[in-house]
């Protein structure tokens, strides 16, 4: 019996726009499909790329933009070919919190590196490797004011208003909306995260369905 093949699905959007929870709810989902599913992030993903991650957040030292670029795609390299490609050939489901998608939007449109650059940085990293599907979280500018003031902010969640803006600015740049009925255009769709977890789980399962045409009749909500 052939393998199933491998699908590559991200979570993308501003921090506080619900990624982790939506990951969590979309493994739960497709684990009752009986297929393999595995949950991951970025940066991290593994032992290495987890120990570059705590350099990338760690509020205490001052990190160059061009190191911090570069360290981003480090760990990607280290991610995709230690985690990722090996899990997509076993036929395995990868849900990811972020990917390539966040490195334009942060160190690209936030930052000021040139797009195309990235993109070269990116390709080079993931050895050419794109998600069968990106859903970027959307959220309102005042979500961020509404976080939890006793929570610990790590080195890009201090950075200023006009960084998150143009952060923000940069996803809706790079992602199309996804619409209410029909098949998407284009595989980085965008959503809106306010409504309730349940509902946006709901959407998320929907577009899945329309763009990979996956089987939603194995998939029941578990929100």
């Amino acid at each position: 019996m052939a393998r199933a093949r491998g699908v590559f699905i991200v979570l993308e959007g501003p921090d506080k726009c619900g990624k982790s929870t939506q990951a969590r709810l979309l493994v739960s989902a497709l684990k009752k499909t009986g297929r393999e599913v595995v949950h991951t992030r970025e940066p991290g993903g593994t032992r290495l790329a987890e120990r570059i991650r705590g350099l990338l957040l760690d509020p205490g030292p001052s990190v160059h933009p061009l190191a911090e670029l570069l360290l981003y795609e480090a760990g990607r390299a280290q991610h995709v070919s230690e985690f990722i490609r090996p899990a997509l050939a076993r036929g395995a489901a990868v849900v990811s919190e972020r990917f390539t998608l966040a490195t334009l939007a942060y160190q690209g449109c936030a930052r000021g590196f040139p797009l195309g650059l990235i993109r070269r940085l990116n390709r080079i990293a993931t050895g050419g490797l794109e998600p069968d599907l990106t859903v970027v979280l959307d959220i309102p500018d005042s979500a961020f004011r509404q976080r939890d003031p006793s929570r610990k902010l790590d080195r890009l969640e201090r950075e200023d208003t006009a960084f998150r803006r143009r952060m923000r600015a940069g996803y809706r740049k790079l992602s199309v909306p996804a619409p209410a009925t029909g098949r998407p255009r284009g595989r980085i769709l965008r959503i809106d995260s306010t409504p309730p977890r349940a509902a946006v789980h709901r959407r998320i399962l929907a577009l899945l369905g329309t763009v990979l045409r996956m089987p939603l009749k194995l998939i029941k909500s578990p929100a």
